[in-house]
């Protein structure tokens, strides 16, 4: 559905959308016991999946539960506290509020992830969300991946290579690309030249400045917390309960890199979703932007948005990036009827369907829609 920017009224949009923060109300105690019911919903798959991967080697089921934990300590807990989403709520704990979230030594028990908290909070909260779609967002699928989509290597190679990519994504790409963003940040600041790309061997290499970050504030302290320290818990019940963990853990990243990819990768990229190659100006813009730019999956009950990481009221969010979870759900019908006042498409459909559309994107099957220049704001 191709939409004529210039029929769209940016001043009415905008005013539609700011009048949804009047019904939404400020953040409340309620909204913070929903989190944390969320939050001992992953961390007892978690405990439940490690109680289980000992028992025998290759635990398919233990790996799943570990994952799913994994999973929701990023899409549940991080994601919505790091963008602030309960520092108002009145006496909330310091350590769900986006200043202490994960810093320091609480990063072990808040969010132990291969990705830097510091650095995905920067590409992510500011360079993603307030460039979403252009040359800037460090989250555009087409720009990342134009070397595939332009390559001349056999169409069934480059499926090989997105699923295989897919498997460990969170370590070959995003922990090094939101370290990028972030050194590049500082570097702007200091007057040095900025690193264009992550795909180069001093990114990697620990003797680098670059690498050595990458390892000791990235790779290592993941490694040392899944791979080292949970297995060496079960070593009382022997070497083989602990070589099973092992085995588990390292089964259980292969899940949560999918898992994540899947619900992660389709919310901007496919054929029928827009980019675009100048930054917007204006608020009514900005507002279309995260609509035209964005997909919704399926939504339903809590245990539904669980499994999806609250990723599927992805519009919702980029409206509203600094909400609870609970509030995505009350306002979902309410940005629907506006994107239908507007003429806007709102869409919305199964995880699977919109992960296909995006890995066909990624090796060059499909295109991505393009706004190459940019209409003037009323607002």
């Amino acid at each position: 559905m191709q939409i004529q920017r210039a029929q769209v009224d940016h001043k009415q949009l905008a005013i539609d959308i700011y009048a949804i923060k009047k019904t939404i109300g400020k953040p409340t105690i309620e909204d913070l016991q929903h989190l944390r019911k969320v939050e001992r919903w992953g961390r007892g798959l978690a405990v439940l999946g490690y109680l289980i991967a000992w028992v025998f080697p290759f635990n398919i089921l233990g790996a799943l539960l570990i994952s799913t934990g994994n999973i929701c300590r990023w899409a549940n807990v991080a994601h919505p506290v790091m963008h602030g989403a309960y520092d108002k709520v009145p006496d909330v704990p310091k350590h769900y509020t986006r200043k202490r979230f994960a810093k320091g030594w609480r990063r072990i028990i808040d969010w132990m992830d291969w990705i830097e908290p510091e650095s995905w909070d920067y590409e992510h909260n500011t360079k993603h969300h307030y460039n979403l779609g252009e040359k800037s967002d460090p989250d555009n699928v087409a720009m990342n991946l134009k070397w595939l989509r332009e390559s001349n290597i056999p169409m069934w190679i480059r499926y090989v290579i997105v699923i295989s990519f897919a498997c460990i994504w969170k370590i070959a790409y995003y922990a090094p690309n939101t370290l990028k963003v972030q050194t590049n940040s500082e570097r702007e600041k200091r007057g040095e030249t900025q690193h264009a790309s992550f795909i180069r061997l001093a990114a990697w290499s620990p003797f680098s400045e670059d690498g050595f970050r990458l390892w000791t504030r990235c790779y290592l302290p993941y490694i040392s917390f899944r791979f080292v320290l949970m297995p060496l818990l079960f070593l009382p019940l022997g070497v083989d309960a602990a070589l099973n963990v092992l085995m588990a853990s390292l089964l259980a990243e292969v899940f949560t890199n999918l898992h994540s990819f899947f619900i992660i990768t389709p919310n901007h990229s496919a054929e029928d979703v827009y980019s675009f190659e100048e930054p917007s100006k204006g608020r009514g813009e900005f507002y279309l932007r995260q609509i035209i730019g964005t997909v919704n999956y399926k939504t339903g009950s809590d245990r539904f948005d669980f499994l999806h990481g609250w990723l599927n009221y992805q519009i919702e969010h980029h409206l509203f990036p600094s909400l609870p979870l609970n509030h995505y759900q009350k306002m979902q019908p309410i940005v629907k009827e506006i994107c239908k006042k507007h003429n806007l498409p709102y869409r919305q459909e199964g995880v699977f369907k919109r992960a296909r559309m995006t890995i066909e994107l990624m090796v060059g099957k499909t295109n991505q829609l393009v706004i190459k220049c940019r209409v003037p704001a009323e607002y």
